[in-house]
């Protein structure tokens, strides 16, 4: 949902560049222009830690974490966070961004994006996307494509897409992504604690769907 800001908060969006851009049919770093009454003056026994994570990302602006799309009417919707971000030919890119821009899409339920190890890029994007039961669309992978290149930029488009009926959880509905992310890696041992993960067959799915090159490639 697409909302304003609370009142006495003014609310700017920033560019990979670090640049304050119009809010208005863009999408970007969402920042905080000025103090408000409520805001955090620091960390308990770590300032440092404070002014490194909120105040120099962006100087003269409070960093907030998250990714923000604003629409015509400068209404503004969270995205997700950008803790997660990718290097990917020199160009800083959050999954949250690609994964919102996935999401647009009419057929697709859901995906997660993850970085992985690219030989020419440094980084590259493996998105994974769960489709709606009524799909449309028989050749997706290059709408999403297309999706996110219009979107977001060229060097945000997925190298690689994985068609799956699930995404591995936990019981509270978090994506694992330390899993997504170690497949994406051709790394399918050693996966750590899953004593939390919902469904273990979706985890099977992927790996078999992997190890049997169903991945779309760019």
């Amino acid at each position: 949902m697409a909302m304003r800001p609370f009142f006495g908060i003014q609310l700017a969006l920033m560019d990979e560049a670090g640049k304050e851009i119009e809010l208005k049919n863009n999408r970007g770093i969402l920042c905080i222009k000025k103090p408000w009454p409520s805001m955090a003056m620091t960390v308990y026994g770590d300032h440092e830690r404070f002014l490194q994570t909120y105040l120099e990302p962006y100087r003269g602006y409070f960093f907030t974490g998250d990714s923000a799309l604003a629409d015509q009417d400068a209404h503004l919707r969270i995205t997700g966070r950008v803790d997660d971000v990718m290097n990917v030919s020199g160009h800083r890119v959050g999954t949250a961004e690609i994964e919102s821009v996935l999401n647009e899409h009419e057929d697709v339920a859901e995906s997660a994006v993850v970085g992985f190890a690219h030989e020419l890029t440094g980084e590259a994007v493996f998105a994974y996307v769960v489709l709606k039961e009524q799909t449309k669309s028989q050749n997706i992978q290059p709408e999403l494509k297309s999706l996110v290149k219009q979107k977001i930029a060229a060097h945000a488009v997925p190298n690689k897409i994985l068609i799956t009926k699930h995404l591995p959880k936990t019981r509270s509905g978090k994506i694992m992504r330390r899993i997504l992310r170690k497949f994406a890696n051709n790394e399918f041992n050693e996966l750590g604690d899953l004593s939390t993960l919902s469904e273990p067959q979706a985890i099977e799915e992927i790996k078999n769907l992997l190890l049997n090159n169903q991945t779309y490639h760019f």
